[in-house]
């Protein structure tokens, strides 16, 4: 039997379901009841009536579907499955941060820590950042954390005068703009889409910027199109199945790898003997401690709310 047939065999048996994101390696994707982005997959966690949650992501991903799902046991593959946007904000140290400026409301991404959820008033995917922010009346002065790519975004896109906190993902940082600009130079015809955690100059060259779920979405409606795809290449599994005779590139990284394409090492963490391992045993799993979850609780819940 193979693994695919064992985790699909296993989670029948342990009511379960397992929520894989994008950047999860191919096999992951597709033995997941559902693939999606950070929106999608919380509001999947917020609506599931599976006893056991797999969560086929990293660790904030699993820990906002643990806030949802408080009396439901929770796992990851590996828990070194971390994100470096989240380890850029340590709690402490947003804590002080927020207290140096009292009266704004506090905007975080979902990429963060559950003690950073605690500190937040509404969280925000990139998929509706900029409805979350132009939900705060203008007057409001804003904190956004903790990706300044993003935050950068929605003040270029909205004119909001907003104070960002200098963190950032390495997967989108990692992108080469020169590399980039030779790659369209030999493929003139194809277009360039891309994730707003991207740098400005990346940005810059995008015919069209949103969340993984919105790339996917402008791809499926310009299918007779190519293009050159910047953020995590995980993506390019779900896009190629969507739209098989659209060709797509994956933007390259400035460092050498294997793939030359921007890849999330603690995405690739996991891996289908783990993510078995994990539904056999129920471990690791997610805890977070009630004081937490309830604050976290919030923000998510008014995110979600905002989102329907």
């Amino acid at each position: 039997m193979t693994l695919k047939e064992k985790i699909t065999r296993l989670k029948a048996k342990k009511n379960a379901v397992i929520l894989a994101h994008y950047y999860q390696e191919t096999a992951i994707q597709d033995v997941a009841d559902y693939v999606g982005d950070s929106l999608g997959l919380s509001q999947k966690a917020a609506e599931t009536d599976a006893d056991l949650i797999v969560f086929a992501g990293v660790h904030f991903m699993a820990e906002t579907a643990k806030i949802l799902n408080p009396t439901k046991t929770v796992v990851l593959p590996d828990l070194n499955a971390g994100c470096s946007l989240a380890e850029s904000c340590p709690p402490r140290e947003f804590e002080k941060f927020i207290k140096k400026h009292p009266n704004h409301k506090v905007v975080t991404y979902v990429n963060c820590s559950a003690e950073v959820k605690a500190l937040t008033d509404i969280v925000c995917t990139s998929s509706n950042a900029l409805k979350i922010v132009a939900s705060i009346p203008k007057e409001t002065p804003i904190i956004f954390a903790p990706d300044r790519n993003l935050g950068k975004y929605i003040i270029k896109q909205t004119g909001r005068d907003m104070l960002l906190w200098d963190g950032s993902c390495v997967v989108h940082e990692a992108f080469s703009i020169d590399k980039l600009i030779e790659l369209h130079k030999k493929y003139p015809d194809y277009k360039i889409i891309a994730h707003p955690e991207s740098e400005e100059h990346i940005l810059k060259t995008a015919t069209y910027i949103g969340s993984t779920a919105g790339m996917i979405k402008y791809v499926k409606e310009h299918s007779d199109q190519k293009f050159i795809v910047a953020t995590e290449a995980g993506i390019l599994h779900k896009m190629q199945q969507e739209v098989p005779n659209t060709e797509l590139i994956p933007a390259p990284a400035k460092e050498d790898n294997t793939c030359a394409c921007s890849e999330c090492a603690y995405m690739k963490v996991n891996t289908m003997q783990k993510l078995y391992d994990c539904l056999l045993n129920e471990s690791p799993k997610i805890e977070v401690p009630k004081n937490i979850r309830e604050k976290a609780l919030v923000p998510i819940q008014r995110m979600l709310e905002l989102s329907k």
